[in-house]
């Protein structure tokens, strides 16, 4: 498993983060405190407090083509 903290701030943002966790088959969710979401889910994503930035984990070691398509959100 391979943990990143992302931030998203505007709509825009997120749906261009679903659309691109969308391409690939990695399990992934989303952490805000206790609260856990699908990452490929834009209510999910919505019902997090996106004033702060989040924890994206990834359930596969082999990500790099992943975390290099998201590398504009992390922080």
């Amino acid at each position: 498993m391979k943990s990143v903290t992302i931030k998203l701030t505007q709509a825009e943002e997120v749906k261009e983060f679903v659309n691109t966790v969308n391409r690939y088959e990695y399990e992934m969710d989303l952490r805000a405190g206790r609260h856990v979401v699908d990452a490929k889910s834009i209510l999910g994503i919505f019902s997090l407090d996106l004033s702060k930035p989040i924890s994206l984990e990834v359930y596969s070691e082999q990500c790099d083509d992943l975390l290099r398509d998201i590398q504009r959100f992390t922080v």
